[in-house]
């Protein structure tokens, strides 16, 4: 028996049936236990996918659902009948286009989801440090943990920062790669941490000499038992010995907790109750980080009764560096890939532009992004693999940061061409949107550019923000690396474009239509790009 499900037909033309394993498809699925599933593929409409556990027909709820279904993300439906794979529904381009680039800002912007989500405390151990200590593993957490700083607030979900940056060089540092974090004022107390710490001493072992600054060792054996290992607490836990650093670093994280109890962060979705109980503590570690995390974790439960019931360990895979040695600090990293940037932009300029204040400018955003792509367009969870030769930085390599600002400053060009040429009087000044004529556009790699970047943009955003706190288990995922990989497919898809269709053509009045219709979609699709960027503390670049 063939396996049934919403099949959504996208064909150009609404009075012919596009043709069987030709025509792009969207199966949305109904299934028992889910929500409607959708996937953008090209498999053969004879063939669906064989999805499992699904009813034996698409409920009428479910289909008067689809059809009434409106807003952001969601296109409006020409016609729907029924079929033996399911029930199959076909769009008018044109009214996809009017409806999207109608309302462009809704598009390219985040959806503020309607019932807010717990307090996060986003906690990122590598900071505590130097940047001339940061190894690459910890640079990947820094830059995971910014991500999904910006990716929460934009969402509206109140995030507290932890740590306060306290090297006087870590500010610095932080500037030049575009990282939004802040720096410190005054220590939190630690007097009730460490009387509670010293009444649950246990007896020194053998006479063991304690270093300077440990207060003792505290067993946290019962509490791993406790919680169960199956929790994904390592089972080796014994016992963590206090140091006054690390009652400092658990009376800062206390007082994050703590401060919204007292500060109602006005402006902000959150639970109404604030405090411990409201809020969720997510530790973007490093992998090598993760086991002394775990300890500081149960120290806090131990020492604290209010402690967060929601720890989290988002854990980052190891970076490795291919043809190098494991030795490259993140200061290292940076310059490597910024004298690269110089090298290559002397190259394609024929001139050393290095002492240009404004070419030095766009070379160390072209770094940066070259550095945060490479960094974050893998799942944090798992390893990376760096190479560093100078081809990573080419504005031919699809898969880089620079090949994504080449064309955001592709996009700025062709606006500024169009503006000059507005100005001499060569077109006339842009319409309202309400009049123009989408049924014009009719060349597949706009469709592509709609269907697949403007279209999804606001759920993927949601993805990336999504924190599964609810979730069994101390380890969380986050889905870090969607913008980035969105990004260099929506580069892709327009370069591809942009290489093929002339946009500004010929200044005859005939032809002005078609124009202003293409130059409304590119600007949804650069609106989509520069919030994108966005999320990645990237600024968009008008030249290159």
């Amino acid at each position: 028996m063939r396996p049934t499900g919403l099949i959504l037909l996208c064909g150009s033309n609404p009075d012919r049936d596009p043709v069987p394993g030709k025509a792009p498809t969207t199966h949305i699925v109904w299934g028992p236990r889910c929500a409607l599933r959708l996937e953008v593929t090209g498999v053969d409409v004879g063939e669906p996918r064989r999805w499992p556990s699904l009813e034996p027909e698409v409920p009428e709820r479910v289909v008067h659902a689809i059809v009434g279904l409106q807003g952001p993300g969601v296109a409006p439906v020409l016609s729907c009948a029924p079929t033996p794979a399911g029930l199959a529904l076909q769009l008018r381009r044109s009214a996809v286009f009017e409806r999207v680039l109608g309302a462009v800002a809704a598009y390219a912007a985040p959806t503020v989801p309607a019932a807010p989500g717990p307090r996060v405390v986003l906690h990122c151990p590598a900071l505590r440090g130097s940047p001339c200590a940061l190894r690459l593993s910890q640079l990947r957490a820094v830059l995971v943990a910014d991500h999904l700083a910006r990716a929460l607030h934009a969402h509206r979900v109140s995030v507290r920062l932890v740590p306060a940056v306290r090297d006087p060089h870590m500010p610095t540092f932080l500037q030049q790669l575009r990282v939004d974090w802040p720096a410190a004022s005054e220590r939190a107390a630690t007097e009730a941490l460490r009387s509670r710490a010293l009444a649950e001493l246990t007896p020194a072992r053998n006479a063991e000499a304690l270093p300077p600054g440990a207060l003792g060792r505290v067993c946290l054996k019962e509490l791993v038992d406790e919680r169960g290992r199956t929790t994904g607490y390592d089972p080796n836990l014994d016992s963590c010995l206090v140091t006054e650093d690390l009652l400092a670093v658990l009376a800062e994280l206390q007082q994050a907790v703590q401060d919204w109890a007292e500060d109602s962060s006005l402006g902000l979705a959150a639970a109404p109750d604030a405090g411990a109980g409201s809020c969720m503590v997510v530790h973007v570690v490093s992998c090598e980080e993760e086991f002394q995390q775990q300890k500081l974790d149960l120290l806090w439960w131990k020492l604290d009764n209010h402690a967060p019931l929601r720890q989290k360990h988002l854990v980052c895979g190891p970076v490795k560096v291919a043809g190098a040695p494991g030795t490259l600090t993140a200061p290292e990293y940076y310059e490597l890939r910024h004298a690269q940037v110089c090298k290559a932009s002397a190259l394609k300029h024929g001139r050393d532009l290095a002492q240009d204040p404004a070419w030095m400018e766009i070379f160390r955003v072209l770094s940066v992004a070259t550095i945060k792509f490479e960094m974050l367009s893998t799942a944090p969870q798992s390893q990376l693999l760096l190479a560093l030769a100078d081809s990573s930085i080419s504005t031919k390599g699809t898969k880089s940061g620079t090949f994504v600002m080449y064309n955001c400053a592709r996009l700025a060009t062709l606006f500024e061409s169009y503006k000059c040429s507005m100005e001499q009087g060569l077109y006339p000044t842009f319409p309202p949107v309400s009049s123009l004529d989408f049924s014009l556009l009719h060349d597949e790699g706009e469709w592509l550019l709609l269907f697949n970047s403007v279209l999804p943009f606001p759920d993927l955003l949601g993805q990336t923000a999504a924190l599964p706190h609810t979730a069994p288990g101390l380890h969380i995922t986050a889905r870090t690396e969607m913008v980035c990989k969105f990004l260099v497919q929506l580069s892709m898809d327009f370069s591809s474009y942009y290489n093929r269709v002339h946009i500004l053509g010929e200044p005859r009045p005939h032809l002005f239509g078609q124009m202003f219709a293409r130059l409304q979609l590119l600007r949804a699709v650069r609106e989509v790009l520069h919030t994108g960027l966005a999320m990645l503390g990237l600024p968009p670049l008008s030249h290159i």
